[in-house]
């Protein structure tokens, strides 16, 4: 039998946002997500689960329907939309869209009436229906066919409401559940029901009178108060039995045979849920579902062998020349800048392969392995290669050559996009899928993760199509990249960088373990006394400072403070909303409560960072290429790139970074002002420029123009609030923004803008077309021509479109200065390396570098820094490094 899905699509998406909090689910751009995700997954699990044949969803449009005509109050008592569900429902409807799933809505009608009218046509066609709705009105149109699968708690957990279960919950059957609503009411459609008369009323007397007719017939012979209830307000209950009766036969413009469920267009799915910023549920629904669109031509075939020890020289001879371009996937452990090797795989783009267990090796292959994989001259390609290099590095096996890596030229390529794995890439860059043609080989493996397949044969294979898969990708993925324009971003910058980047992985920093253990417990020490200085606050009441719950009844009830913005469970706790409050009122409760999530966040921090710490002594981090849209690289486990600086608490966590042993000193250099450098090249505003070049304080120069007083009359409060505006207006800040962060009214911060565009006007020309020129190509540029795509521009939602245009503002100064930072790391490794210097770069942290000076070598160090981060990239405007030198991270800070 036919299965017919049918979902309400406003009743669910409105659950689930009040089901997820909102502010734990917005992108990058700052679109709320909390309502499509929470939907989506449900709907993903619904799939799985129910597996139908045929899929609808219905949408409300407005308030206004044939309802609200018949009675003005129809709904009348429902709250305003919450801001942050707006604009959530075009992005619902933009995910069905990409699965193929089709929707419904009509004008003057709800869509429990296309529920209704769909869910006739099924059962005429013979169809099971499913109906997964939150309005207990849908109860109604439940049968021996038919059910409703109701959301009992958010949209996870559905209750299957059969015929049997509404008769057990409301004491009636489903034929009769309207005539019961009727007499009960429903106050969320603001319908009120018969005073004094709940629901077992109501079924008793249904029980009794046979329907909702046989009660008004004899409505005479119903006696006591609730009888004479019912003939009071009997025209109210005749009204309510009109307006709940779903339609069966709405002008749909739709048959359920148009409904049968469709492969989805994988290539939708990854580029909107690549906008949602949903890797996990994009993982989940791949992982659930093989039903994308994209025509897959099997898997991947592979002419291949595990070679005999000794035939690693002669497959090389044959099949590795200079001109012959070769997929290396490495099998193996890697992590902390070190790793291990248990085999390796080669293959052409057509096929030709080979693997090799090392185990296995001769002196002859060792020696082959070593010298082709140090030849610059023989091409490989491989896939996310930092980590399998560094465990080829740990076996004594340098990596050069490396012609592409296919990760980061996808991300190149598509910059938005969350996922670079090596199987879906193949899917949708080759159409094929990322296993054995024909059959026969398992799931591919992860990068990083040494897992030994029982069938080593069956695990060479593998191998072996992973090395043919890096090795076809690269040929199709070079012409995307040159397509966009990122040629030389990639030959140039980012496959070096690979080599830079694994080097500092593998360095690591010293860390002072007595220093962090001390560390620890004196961040302990301070989350003890903020909650004891809490709990004293209210008359040491011992709540728990973590629950929101109590928190809300602390700070509202007891305390009657101001309410915070409302959410579904009451109001909210969030850092920013406490700040506020604090701010407002200078309660020592939330003085107390700020404290202690302070110190537990350092706590946590310190307690990582501890756990961290290797074998050698020091702390490696993972630097990440292809996370960050702009080009900034990200650090993980741990990330040091979010080490506290500018609190003394935070600080005293970079004390534990330490010179290594038979080292003389940690240099820092960063740059200074490096963005608004930029935006002074970009922008061409002579006034910038001049700052600049004058070698002045730029905040003060920049106040003295815009406040028109000399720059020795710059007060505090001036310098501080053109800094905040120069640097907001890089990143599209808006008169509003400015205003909260100076704590001014909205019409003072625009005065101050006005003021500031008036003076830099080649300022205010750049910024207005960047815009422009972004919406007209579709992306933005940096200086070396890293580009970003920005769909929104052209978004009909007002808070997408504003968003993109603020990173239209953002990403050619962002990107530009991760691009001049990356250069200036080539620049400085390079150079290290040039004059045989033992001293090394240890770690990227936004605009700085920190290097680990060997004994001797400061001078030449220091002055090598200035030379190739200061001449890193030309700009009309030079680039100044400030460079300190000390013991440990803390001490180098200048």
């Amino acid at each position: 039998m036919s299965r017919l899905l049918l979902l309400d699509g406003h009743s669910l998406a409105y659950r689930a946002f009040f089901a997820l909090p909102a502010e734990n689910f917005s992108t990058s751009t700052g679109q709320h997500t909390n309502a499509v995700y929470g939907f989506t997954a449900m709907l993903i699990n619904v799939l799985r689960d129910e597996d139908p044949t045929h899929v609808g969803v219905a949408f409300d449009i407005s308030r206004q329907t044939f309802r609200s005509e018949q009675y003005a109050e129809y709904k009348a008592g429902r709250s305003e939309t919450p801001s942050a569900f707006k604009g959530q429902i075009p992005l619902l409807k933009e995910v069905l869209d990409a699965l193929h799933i089709r929707h419904v809505e009509l004008e003057g009608y709800e869509a429990d009436d296309i529920i209704a009218t769909l869910t006739t046509q099924g059962r005429a066609a013979g169809m099971e229906v499913l109906i997964c709705s939150g309005d207990r009105d849908t109860l109604q149109l439940v049968d021996e066919g038919t059910t409703v699968l109701y959301p009992r708690k958010g949209v996870s957990d559905l209750a299957r409401m059969t015929p049997s279960a509404v008769t057990e919950k409301y004491g009636v059957g489903p034929e009769r559940y309207s005539d019961l609503a009727a007499l009960v009411g429903e106050s969320s459609d603001n319908l009120p029901g018969v005073p004094g008369v709940g629901p077992k009323t109501a079924a008793k007397w249904i029980g009794a009178y046979g329907d909702l007719e046989g009660i008004v017939a004899s409505v005479g012979e119903i006696g006591g108060k609730a009888g004479q209830s019912l003939r009071d307000h009997l025209d109210d209950v005749l009204r309510n039995r009109r307006l709940n009766r779903l339609l069966t036969d709405a002008p749909v413009g739709v048959d359920v045979s148009e409904l049968g469920r469709q492969t989805w267009d994988r290539e939708a799915v990854h580029t909107l849920f690549d906008s949602l910023e949903f890797r996990v549920l994009r993982d989940r629904l791949f992982e659930t579902f093989d039903t994308a669109q994209t025509e897959v031509s099997g898997g991947l075939a592979v002419d291949g062998e595990t070679l005999a020890p000794g035939a690693l020289s002669g497959w090389l001879a044959e099949h590795g020349g200079d001109r012959v371009r070769l997929g290396l996937d490495v099998v193996g452990a890697w992590g902390r800048g070190t790793g291990e090797v248990a085999s390796v795989a080669l293959s052409t783009a057509d096929g030709s392969a080979a693997s090799v267990d090392v185990a296995e090796m001769t002196p002859q292959d060792e020696a082959a392995l070593h010298d082709w994989l140090a030849d610059p001259t023989r091409h490989k390609v491989m896939h996310d290669a930092k980590g399998a290099s560094q465990a080829l590095g740990a076996r004594g096996w340098s990596l050069a050559g490396l012609e592409v890596d296919t990760a980061i030229a996808a991300y190149l390529v598509r910059p938005d996009q969350r996922s670079y794995d090596l199987a879906d890439l193949c899917v949708r860059h080759l159409g094929r899928e990322l296993a054995v043609e024909g059959g026969g080989g398992g799931a591919p493996q992860e990068q990083g993760v040494l897992e030994f397949t029982a069938d080593e044969d069956e695990a060479a294979q593998d191998s072996m199509v992973r090395a043919r898969a890096v090795a076809e990708l690269a040929g199709v993925l070079l012409e995307q990249v040159e397509d966009t324009g990122g040629t030389d971003l990639l030959r140039d910058v980012e496959l070096p960088l690979v080599g830079v980047l694994a080097d500092m992985e593998r360095a690591g920093i010293a860390a002072d373990m007595e220093a962090l253990t001390r560390l620890e417990a004196y961040f302990a020490d301070k989350v003890a006394q903020a909650q004891a200085d809490a709990w004293a606050a209210i008359g040491d009441e011992q709540i728990n400072l973590g629950s929101p719950k109590q928190l809300q009844a602390v700070l509202f009830d007891t305390l009657g403070l101001p309410k915070t913005r409302r959410t579904k469970t009451g109001y909210t706790t969030d850092a920013e909303a406490l700040a506020d409050l604090y701010a407002k009122t200078e309660h020592p409760f939330l003085e107390a409560l700020l404290r202690h999530r302070d110190a537990a966040r350092l706590r946590v921090t310190v307690e990582g960072l501890i756990k961290s710490v290797s074998d050698d002594g020091r702390i490696h981090t993972t630097y990440q290429q292809t996370i960050a849209a702009t080009g900034r690289l990200s650090s993980t486990d741990p990330n040091l790139q979010n080490i506290p600086i500018r609190t003394e608490e935070g600080r005293r966590i970079r004390e534990s970074f330490v010179v290594g042993q038979g080292y003389d000193c940690l240099l820092s250099a960063d740059y200074s002002q490096i963005e608004m450098r930029i935006m002074a090249h970009l922008s061409g505003d002579e006034g910038l420029i001049e700052a600049f070049r004058s070698g002045e304080d730029l905040h003060r120069f920049v106040g003295s123009r815009v406040f028109g007083v000399e720059p020795a009359e710059v007060t505090p409060e001036m310098r501080s609030k053109v800094k905040a505006m120069s640097y907001g207006l890089a990143y599209g800040l808006s008169a509003f923004g400015l205003s909260r962060q100076l704590t001014i009214s909205t019409a003072e911060a625009k005065g101050l803008m006005d003021e500031y565009f008036e003076r830099f006007g080649g300022v205010r020309d750049y910024l207005h077309e960047v815009v422009e020129r972004a919406r007209a190509t579709g992306y933005t540029e940096t200086m070396l021509g890293r580009r970003r795509y920005l769909p929104d521009l052209g978004s009909d939602n007002r808070q997408r479109r504003e968003m993109a245009e603020r990173m239209a503002l953002n990403a050619p100064i962002q990107g530009s200065a991760a691009d001049v930072v990356k250069l200036a790391m080539l620049g400085v490794h390079a150079a290290l390396e040039e004059r045989e210097l033992a001293s090394r770069v240890l770690l990227q942290v936004h605009d700085e570098l920190v290097v680990e000076v060997a004994t001797g070598e400061r001078d030449q160090v220091e002055e090598l820094l200035r030379e190739q981060m200061g001449g890193a990239l030309e700009l009309e405007v030079p680039l100044e490094v400030s460079i300190g030198a000390g013991r440990s991270w803390h001490e180098a800070a200048h």
